[in-house]
């Protein structure tokens, strides 16, 4: 499995935070049944990693990766899980040995042409960019595009609804990472029906 092919297979990664273990199975095939194919789970809650994999067992044809990778511990914790992908928001030397130690598929975080060269040197094709509005948005990407025209990315962070399409049309942008389909009260109610309605809308972003 590749990370391109992970990226390909909906315009709208999911960027999810778990509170309650109880909602994992039942967000991960609402996000799923709405037509977004990538689960990024933030190792941000305790529980996270659990998290993982019991939306695995939920929806097994679902791509179930985990975020916020930020050392060895949470990598580990990663691969403990299965996740299918792994995601930081930025990148070390660290990250880039245990990335190339392992088959899952990586997509380290970038936000300066240097760090994009960097990781462009180590044979990363497929980058995070983040955060991406704070970063400078698609003004950033555009001219980060035109020198280093190889690298290709998701960005994610503060991405909405009504941004989302400006993104996705760049050449170097495959899909965006967002958090607008995850709204906390509809989680709190469990109304998954809704989830998935905002999930469809979120899928059909081109």
């Amino acid at each position: 499995m590749s990370i391109e092919k992970i990226l390909a297979s909906a315009s709208v990664v999911p960027v999810v935070v778990i509170d309650n273990l109880e909602d994992a199975a039942p967000l991960a095939k609402a996000l799923y049944n709405g037509g977004l194919k990538a689960l990024e789970i933030t190792l941000r809650t305790p529980i996270a990693a659990q998290a993982v994999k019991l939306m695995k067992e939920a929806v097994p044809q679902a791509y179930v990766g985990t975020g916020t990778v930020i050392d060895k511990a949470s990598f580990d914790a990663s691969v403990e899980a299965g996740a299918d992908f792994m995601v930081s928001p930025g990148v070390n030397e660290e990250l880039i040995t245990l990335a190339k130690s392992s088959d899952i598929p990586f997509l380290p975080g970038a936000a300066t042409p240097s760090e994009v060269m960097t990781l462009a040197s180590h044979g990363f094709k497929f980058l995070k960019f983040f955060p991406a509005e704070a970063a400078g948005g698609t003004a950033m990407l555009k001219s980060i595009g035109a020198p280093i025209p190889q690298i290709t990315f998701c960005p994610t962070g503060g991405i909405t609804l009504a941004t989302a399409p400006d993104y996705l049309a760049l050449n170097n942008v495959i899909c965006v990472g967002g958090t607008w389909m995850l709204d906390k009260q509809l989680i709190q109610n469990k109304d998954w029906q809704a989830i998935e309605a905002l999930a469809r809308q979120a899928s059909e972003v081109k």
